[in-house]
């Protein structure tokens, strides 16, 4: 069946479910950890800041005051610091879904703690890391499956090998849509390799479109002010944003390898459905040669 015209309306009841949501307090992520809590889901929520953690919780719990919640610290720019969280993570009974959710976008260039470019090492590396060390949990879970989030910047994306850190030369949008191709070659490489080894978690994609996130905050203040006032005429609502996220978390019909997006205006606002990236994304030796540096980058192997 083709999942298409899909919405928060269609979750399914989660109830017994365990979800890991990465950036939870703000933005898509906190969007897609109140709409599963909402359905039945615990929902652990990872996030860097403590404050700004309960704050998103009690929040959520405004609107669904039953809702099963747990903060996780994790900062996706330290190795440490995801390290430490799959040991939290160690203690649940049970993880069925990682949605793969926090970001950064266009900032400065910078370095994270372990000295990688920051939007390749938080979208990509942290990415990689966390979903690495969590494999074996989640393959004892419930139909689990690994969500990572993309971008429609993927599309002009280069995986630059010769200068992996930016060192040579930075551009912010030219590294952010960097990082956001390697998020579509991580996830078809690991789709393969669950096929290959007969797994039973389910690796899908999916992007928000042009959504009104915080993810923006590194844009000119001039550029938001003339934007904002006209933003829902060409943008998803953070909780639109949501919807491919949800679909590729929770729809039943998806499937491994999946990618979802918008449905209408060129994949940039509207209801969930299957789209495809460009064909880049599924090539398999660049994808095979990005798995083998960030194996070396990270210092994590997959199971897989």
């Amino acid at each position: 069946m083709t999942i298409s015209n899909f919405t928060d309306q269609d979750v399914p009841d989660q109830s017994g479910r365990v979800f890991f949501v990465t950036g939870a307090n703000s933005g898509l992520g906190y969007e897609t950890a109140k709409v599963l809590a909402g359905k039945g889901a615990r929902v652990l929520m990872g996030c860097r800041s403590d404050a700004k953690a309960k704050a998103a919780m009690e929040s959520i719990r405004d609107a669904h005051a039953n809702a099963d919640l747990r903060f996780i610290p994790l900062d996706l720019g330290d190795l440490d610091s995801i390290d430490d969280a799959v040991k939290l993570i160690a203690t649940e009974p049970r993880l069925d879904v990682l949605v793969n959710n926090a970001g950064i976008m266009m900032p400065p260039r910078e370095e994270t703690l372990d000295g990688f470019e920051s939007q390749f090492g938080v979208n990509h590396l942290g990415t990689f890391a966390l979903t690495g060390l969590l494999l074996d949990k989640l393959a004892k879970g419930r139909a689990p499956r690994v969500v990572i989030t993309s971008s429609m910047a993927h599309r002009s994306g280069k995986i630059d090998f010769d200068d992996i850190n930016a060192e040579e030369s930075y551009s912010r949008w030219g590294r952010y849509a960097m990082s956001k191709l390697a998020n579509l070659l991580h996830m078809y490489e690991l789709d393969r390799r669950l096929r290959a080894a007969q797994s039973p978690i389910m690796a899908l994609a999916c992007h928000p479109g042009v959504a009104d996130t915080e993810l923006a905050r590194n844009f000119p203040g001039v550029l938001v002010s003339l934007i904002r006032p006209v933003s829902s005429l060409f943008m998803n609502s953070a909780a639109q944003g949501a919807w491919p996220t949800l679909a590729a978390a929770t729809a039943a019909d998806a499937e491994g390898g999946d990618y979802f997006g918008p449905s209408r205006n060129g994949e940039w606002v509207g209801p969930a459905r299957k789209v495809q990236p460009r064909p880049k994304a599924k090539r398999i030796e660049p994808a095979k040669r990005l798995w083998a540096v960030s194996e070396e980058m990270t210092g994590v192997k997959y199971p897989v």
